[in-house]
């Protein structure tokens, strides 16, 4: 069903042009777009590798201070005298000095180190709680360190991690802690990481980019809203770059920390990676939709020129396949190579109707002399046994029935002089045939009984002379003889089952029928022309009826099981009824 309403024309121009086209612009217009990626592919790494290498330099700078504070933190644990002094029970003259001479070097310590907010010393048994700090630290900040380290010291098992740096959260803010127990004694140093941020918010990453701190568990550190804003991923692994979120993508750089359990990431937005390729982004875009305005415009240009005068040629080849030879291509405004195959075109059509028409004419001349012939065939076939009969009549002298012998013979012969008509109604033919059975049954008097139906309404209906009359006269000479009575009918009827309604014409007999050898014959439609001219009428009925009317009108042979030939005529209603065409 599919390949019978729509067929792909593979091989028709339209299609081979318009696939010709697609071919060039699809891969022309893939290549822009692979090379278009391409290069911002290059960039964004380029980016990221320019960028990851500054953040492993910053981390490097960062952890690099931490190992620093670390060893100072290392050289306060030496003097272990001192924290003996501040624990046990000595003199407070002792506790006194020790006490100041701790106070004195981590201040000294503090002075040595800018980017650390804070370092302290906290006796757990003496709750003695001793720290230097930054002048930019508050005292919120300060306050908050100190409550957390008295928090957790002070439980049955204490959760300070005592051999790294680690991140702690802290009344709201992060900070970042380093601790060592000395007996019962806590030495520490503490860094903001808000304060950390200060150097690294100089780092041009455009008004949308950030820098931030986050843990190894991806949990930001500092800029948390640009993370949450955005929906951004900072807990991917940090080897490689990658780009996140949702509405404005970012790309991601970072490095991890030796020293502690945190990350430093920039987030670069993917706009900001590209702002240095506009020119090569628009160029690209451009050629794109261009590209898609043009593809259309090429194809409407191509369909005009030379798809639509092609399928104007097609069309009208198509119609004149069909049987219109008086189409003709009209004049369009096209180019001059269609201009010249149009007008040759309609010159040959042309000349093929009037070479056309005189092929009919001549074809028209040959057929009336051809029905004439044949007809002539059919007119002495019935002449010697209508005079044997005339002779019998003679000689019986049965005068009343030579004179109805006579005027059927009359009536017979006036219609066969006649029958040079193409065309006569059925109730002429019937007329005709009446008469030849009238005849017949004067021949074979009680061996021979006629019937004929026929409906008034195909009494003027136009039908070729002699068809009729040619079967009649064949099942008499075939099938009536003096041993049985035989039975001949003759049916009429409209069959309007078809598209195209047609008159049936059925023709029976109750003889011996037809030989198998005979019928295989007059079904294949050879000739059989016997010494005897046996029938040679049925062969000059399918003759005439092949002429006029070409494939439309239809004979069928058989035999009855019950006994008897039987004849099928199927005419197409041809000239209209009524009219009885004559030629």
């Amino acid at each position: 069903m599919t390949s019978r309403f729509f067929r792909i024309p593979f091989n028709s121009i339209r299609f081979k042009l318009i696939v010709g086209v697609v071919l060039i612009t699809v891969p022309l217009s893939l290549l822009l777009i692979y090379t278009n990626y391409y290069a911002i592919g290059v960039v964004r790494s380029q980016v990221a590798d320019s960028n990851k290498k500054m953040m492993s330099l910053y981390m490097g700078q960062i952890d690099e201070q931490l190992r620093f504070a670390e060893s100072s933190l290392m050289g306060l644990t030496i003097a272990e005298a001192d924290f003996t002094g501040i624990e046990n029970k000595v003199s407070e003259s002792d506790r006194y000095f020790a006490l100041r001479r701790l106070s004195n070097r981590i201040t000294e310590n503090m002075l040595n180190f800018k980017s650390v907010d804070g370092f302290f010393i906290y006796s757990a048994p003496n709750q003695y709680y001793m720290n230097a700090f930054r002048e930019v630290t508050s005292y919120a900040e300060r306050e908050s360190v100190r409550n957390f380290i008295e928090d957790e010291t002070g439980k049955a098992a204490p959760n300070l991690p005592i051999n790294r740096w680690y991140v702690q959260e802290i009344g709201e803010k992060y900070y970042l802690l380093r601790t060592i127990k000395v007996s019962n004694t806590y030495v520490g140093t503490w860094i903001l990481f808000d304060n950390l941020m200060m150097p690294l918010n100089l780092i041009g990453l455009g008004d949308k980019g950030a820098v931030l701190f986050t843990t190894n568990d991806g949990v930001p550190l500092v800029n948390a809203e640009i993370v949450k804003n955005n929906r951004l991923d900072v807990n991917k692994n940090l080897q490689h770059y990658y780009l996140t979120g949702d509405d404005h993508r970012y790309l991601v750089v970072g490095e991890k920390s030796a020293v502690g359990n945190f990350n430093l990431i920039a987030l670069i937005p993917d706009e900001q990676i590209l702002k240095n390729l506009p020119i090569l982004r628009n160029i690209v875009n451009f050629i794109l939709v261009g590209v898609l305005i043009l593809l259309p415009v090429c194809l409407l240009l191509l369909r005009k020129t030379v798809l639509l005068p092609i399928n104007r040629l097609i069309s009208a080849m198509k119609r004149i396949k069909d049987g219109n030879l008086d189409m003709r291509i009209q004049s369009f405004r096209t180019s001059d190579e269609f201009q010249l195959v149009y007008e040759t075109f309609n010159t040959m059509m042309s000349q093929i109707q009037e070479l056309r028409i005189h092929v009919y004419e001549e074809q028209m001349n040959k057929q009336k002399a051809e029905l004439q012939h044949l007809q002539l065939q059919i007119n002495p076939h019935f002449y010697l046994n209508s005079l044997n009969i005339m002779h019998t009549l003679a000689r019986a002298k049965n005068y009343a029935l030579i004179e109805e012998m006579a005027l059927c013979l009359v009536g017979y012969f006036r219609y066969m002089f006649r029958s040079n008509l193409t065309f006569v109604s059925v109730q002429e033919e019937l007329q005709h045939v009446r008469n030849y059975l009238r005849i017949q049954e004067l021949r074979f008097p009680n061996h021979l009984q006629c019937t004929i139906q026929v409906p008034d309404y195909l009494l003027r209906t136009p039908i070729p002379p002699l068809v009729v009359q040619t079967f009649v006269e064949n099942a008499i000479k075939h099938a009536v003889t003096m041993d049985e009575p035989v039975l001949l009918t003759i049916d009429m009827e409209l069959d309007d089952a078809a598209a195209a309604p047609t008159l049936q014409i059925t023709i029976q007999d109750t003889g011996p029928g037809f030989p198998e050898d005979v019928l295989e014959e007059i079904r294949s439609g050879i000739q059989m022309t016997s010494a005897q001219g046996e029938h040679i009428g049925i062969w000059n009925v399918q003759q005439r009826l092949l002429l006029l009317y070409q494939s439309r009108a239809d004979i069928l042979f058989a035999n009855v099981a019950s006994g008897g030939a039987v004849i099928v005529i199927t005419l197409p209603l041809t000239p209209d009824m009524g009219k009885g065409e004559r030629l």
